[in-house]
């Protein structure tokens, strides 16, 4: 933990240990830590510099500074480097993958040939929604990569650590760093087997780092971009224009600056836009970086653990120094939506970075609303404000706009993914032979308005129809957004050599199957397709 306060470190301190079985203390001074995805400051740090050199137009098309790189855009607007800064490209999402993580140190994957492989397609407008984006930012370490003829990992040493003397940080896990690594724990409290990543620098969620060194970014941010002993990373005037918060479906929930987010929802509160937070999350580091510009405040958090920690710690904190920014919000009046505007809200929406949360909003007699999913149930929204509701399970806001140039309606969620947005799927056409009151209309409405059937009137869905065990478990898999298992051996011996043995596999290791208990799944017995 280090918090600074009016250009001083005002605590600094290491708790617990960086390595249990060898009870090796945690030293914010010496013991390194993976920072995650708190990494994408420092990113875009590098894209500011080099904006104020004239380098890079923020406004710009991202393809000029990435001319060898081939991706569809099927919409009239460019994907600009701005959204990606902001989480708003409109790719489709590219997270990574479990099999980039890996324990071969000598593997060396660069940034561009993995870019080439993985790149996705533009899928919505750019600019019109967010989504949390790791592949924007690591595009954007290719772009500072490109524009400054540096390999990254050498620009940001030479240009961003050096000039705040953050010798106890980079983007290369070996020799040094690499023996003073906090060893991670898992949930249960066992150690972590020291893993490396595919591509090797990653510009989204690769630093490494040290408590102290992140002390003394914090001091020359909170200081215009000037550290105590003179070095500058920024111009005050770009360090401004990263506090700045671009968008919001609402103004008390503003969502991305160029390098941070808004942080936890506390309950009402209505300050987020006074504090920048970045969140990051690996297997065994769990870290936060908090900014107060308004009171000259800095915190910086790491736990070599996942967990709830943090979140505490965040609540408690605010409680008990900045008690007005907990505070809940003064609303102002408004006018309650009338029943035809709510009506527009109905509907299934599914998050446009998990596809598997699928949310179904309801409208009350009240004037209330209904938000239900499978892993939280329903809870009841009451209207506050112009777009926007709060909830009756934890007081948290939940916000509701529409896209002018397509009608588009998105939500933003504070539970499950308040990193993004969630999308209202369209009305659906129904089908000639499913009634309305089926008890199993309201699923397959459900899926025809989120595109996984064909969204046309007069079409035929032949409910009775059957389809195979193994093609159930197929549809169920994709339309969780989930792959079929890499896995060579499988479960049960009758679905060696079936085509969809992968993802009969993947269910049983999810747990969704178990077979007939002899061994075997009967991957082609019918069921029916309702």
């Amino acid at each position: 933990m280090v918090i600074v306060k009016d250009g001083r470190v005002v605590a600094q301190k290491g708790y617990g240990y960086a390595n249990a079985e060898r009870q090796e203390p945690v030293d914010p001074a010496r013991t390194v830590f993976r920072i995650a995805s708190v990494s994408k400051p420092f990113t875009a740090v590098a894209i500011l510099q080099l904006a104020e050199q004239g380098k890079i137009d923020l406004e710009g098309d991202i393809r000029e500074y990435l001319p060898d790189l081939e991706f569809d855009n099927p919409f009239g607007e460019p994907v600009t480097v701005a959204d990606l800064l902001t989480h708003r490209s409109g790719f489709e999402v590219r997270d990574p993958r479990n099999e980039d993580l890996h324990h071969d140190f000598d593997l060396y994957v660069p940034m561009e040939d993995y870019v080439r492989e993985r790149m996705p397609p533009v899928v919505r407008r750019p600019g019109s929604a967010f989504m949390y984006d790791n592949f924007a930012y690591l595009l954007l370490g290719l772009i500072v990569q490109n524009v400054s003829g540096q390999p990254y990992e050498q620009y940001m040493r030479e240009h961003v650590f050096e000039p705040l003397g953050m010798t106890g940080s980079g983007f290369e896990l070996k020799g040094d760093v690499l023996e003073r690594l906090a060893t991670g724990y898992d949930l249960a409290n066992q150690p972590i087997q020291p893993y490396a990543f595919i591509p090797t620098i990653m510009p989204h969620g690769g630093m490494l780092s040290t408590a102290e060194d992140m002390g003394k970014f914090m001091l020359a941010f909170l200081n215009g971009g000037e550290a105590p002993g003179g070095g500058r990373i920024l111009s005050a005037e770009s360090v401004a224009e990263m506090g700045v918060y671009r968008h919001a479906l609402h103004p008390l929930l503003p969502e991305t600056t160029y390098g941070f987010e808004a942080p936890f929802q506390l309950p009402l509160a209505g300050s987020s836009g006074k504090v920048l937070a970045k969140l990051g999350d690996l297997p065994g580091s769990s870290v936060m970086l908090l900014l107060i510009p308004e009171e000259n405040t800095g915190v910086f958090f790491v736990a070599n653990k996942s967990g709830t920690l943090r979140e505490l710690f965040y609540a408690r904190f605010m409680a008990a120094f900045f008690p007005a920014l907990a505070a809940p919000a003064e609303l102002p009046a408004f006018e309650p939506s009338p029943p035809e505007e709510l009506a527009k809200l109905a509907g299934v929406y599914t998050d446009l970075r998990l596809g598997s949360l699928v949310y179904r909003v309801e409208v009350n007699e009240d004037g209330t609303l209904t938000l239900s999913d499978a892993l939280l149930g329903p809870r009841v929204l009451r209207q506050t404000g112009d777009g926007l509701f709060v909830d009756n399970l934890m007081q948290r806001f939940t916000a509701f706009g529409t896209d002018d140039a397509d009608g588009t309606v998105y939500m933003s969620e504070p539970y499950l993914n308040p990193l993004g947005y969630a999308r209202k799927g369209d009305d659906p056409a129904g089908y000639a032979d499913v009634d309305a009151a089926s008890a199993y209309a309201p699923y397959i409405l459900a899926l025809q308005s989120l595109g996984h059937y064909p969204n046309e009137p007069g079409l035929r869905f032949e409910p009775e129809r059957a389809v195979t065990r193994a093609e159930l478990v197929y549809d169920l898999l994709r339309i969780s957004a989930l792959e079929g298992s890499k896995t060579e051996t499988y479960a049960f011996a009758d679905i060696a050599g079936h085509p969809l043995a992968p993802y009969v596999q993947r269910a049983y290791e999810m747990g969704m199957v178990i077979g007939d208990g002899r061994g075997n799944f009967a991957p082609d017995r019918p069921a029916t397709r309702q």
